[in-house]
């Protein structure tokens, strides 16, 4: 992979709000909070270059669970256009970072969801909110494997 050694806009780290995450995915829904979080949490505490890393996001391959890969992308930096990013479909629901010989498998803990009426798409987004500021902890279990 590339390094972009001398760029000034190669790996830059920044924050993106619940307004961002909507802007790029459509609308804000949990699983791209949750992708965004974890994202995050890998560029942190794990490899901070997204040129070194890469992702294998494990889930169901249809929305809304599969929404976890765009937040995925925007938090890590491991995007489909640079190749290092994959999804794999099935019932499981986790993600697989690498780096520099090193593995980390981050899996999300449930959360309610809430029930379908009217004011289901109002709810979901509050939902998301929620996580957006909940401790990871909370979130995801997280181990070098």
């Amino acid at each position: 992979m590339q390094t972009h050694r001398g760029c000034k806009y190669a790996n830059i780290s920044r924050d993106y709000s619940v307004e961002d995450l909507a802007a790029f995915h459509g609308h804000l829904g949990p699983y791209i909070v949750l992708g965004y979080r974890i994202g995050r949490y890998i560029r942190s505490t794990f490899c901070g270059d997204p040129f070194r890393l890469t992702a294998i996001v494990h889930c169901s391959g249809s929305p809304p669970e599969s929404c976890i890969v765009d937040g995925v992308q925007i938090g890590s930096g491991c995007t489909l256009g640079k190749g290092n990013i994959r999804v794999v479909a099935g019932d499981r629901l986790c993600c697989e970072f690498s780096a520099d010989g090193r593995r980390i498998l981050v899996t999300p803990r449930p959360f309610a969801a809430p029930e379908r009426g009217d004011d289901y798409d109002l709810m979901i987004e509050e939902l998301a909110e929620q996580l957006y500021t909940m401790p990871d902890g909370t979130l995801f279990d997280a181990e070098e494997v």
